[in-house]
C-alpha cells in the first residue's frame, strides 16, 4: 500500500513543475532529451509522463509493473499512472489503461493511483503552422497522417498550449471500477484482431476518499 508520507513527497515534487507548457518547447526538450515519444500528436500527456519521469525519479520507479504488454508509468508501494486532460470541455471522461492489467494490478495491490494534471488547453492552430511545424521536426508525415488523408477524415486542430490548474492523485480500487465504463470494448483493429478493452474514469462520479490529494498552482 502507499504511505501517507509518499503521498507528502510525491505532492511536494509535483509542485515544482512548471505551470505553463507550450507545445514547441515541450515537444523541443522531449526530443533533446532522447523521450522517445516526442513526436506523439497528444503531446500534452507524453509531456506530463516525461515531467514525472523527471521530477519524481529519486523517490519512485518507472515500469516495473507489468501485465501483458501494459506496463504503469510509475511504481511506490502500488502502481501509478501519469495522466493530463483539459478542463475547458464538456466531456470528463479519461480513458486510464487497459482493463485487464487495471484489474489484476488493484487485486495484487489493492489499487492504482492515477495522477492526473487538470488544466486549460488552447487550440490556436488555425492556419497549421504548429502542425507543419512538428511534421517537419520529426522528418515529415507520420504513417498515421498519410492514412487520414487517403481516408479523407478531418484532422483536428493541435493543442499548442497547456496551462495546469492542478495535479490531483486519484485512487482506483474496485468500488472504482463498478462505476467506470468502458472504451474499445467490441472495437477490432483494421486486421480484424480485437482491441484491447480500457477503463473509462469520469471525473465528475469520483467520491471524496477517491481524490486522495490535490496540488493546485
Amino acid at each position: 500500500m502507499i504511505k501517507e508520507e509518499n503521498i507528502i513527497s510525491i505532492s511536494k515534487h509535483l509542485k515544482e513543475l512548471p505551470k505553463k507548457w507550450n507545445g514547441k518547447e515541450a515537444i523541443i526538450e522531449m526530443k533533446e532529451n532522447n523521450f522517445n515519444q516526442w513526436r506523439q500528436m497528444e503531446w500534452i500527456g507524453f509531456y506530463f509522463e516525461y515531467l514525472c519521469q523527471k521530477c519524481l525519479k529519486d523517490i519512485m520507479e518507472f515500469h516495473k509493473v507489468k501485465y501483458g504488454n501494459t506496463s504503469f508509468d510509475g511504481f511506490l508501494g502500488v502502481p501509478f499512472d501519469f495522466k493530463a486532460h483539459a478542463l475547458n470541455t464538456e466531456i470528463h471522461n479519461i480513458v486510464i489503461n487497459d482493463t485487464e492489467a487495471i484489474e489484476k494490478a488493484i487485486e495484487e495491490f489493492g489499487c492504482v493511483i492515477t495522477i492526473m494534471a487538470l488544466g486549460k488547453v488552447i487550440y490556436n492552430d488555425e492556419d497549421r503552422k504548429f502542425q507543419r511545424w512538428h511534421q517537419n521536426l520529426k522528418g515529415g508525415k507520420s504513417r498515421y497522417e498519410e492514412k487520414r488523408e487517403e481516408r479523407g477524415a478531418w484532422s483536428r486542430l493541435r493543442k499548442t498550449d497547456f496551462d495546469v490548474q492542478e495535479i490531483t492523485l486519484i485512487k482506483i480500487n474496485k468500488e472504482t471500477l463498478a462505476r467506470c465504463g468502458s472504451f474499445q470494448k467490441n472495437f477490432r483493429n483494421a486486421d480484424g484482431s480485437p482491441r484491447r478493452s480500457k477503463i473509462m474514469l469520469n471525473l465528475d462520479k469520483l467520491s471524496k476518499d477517491e481524490i486522495i490529494e490535490k496540488v493546485e498552482f
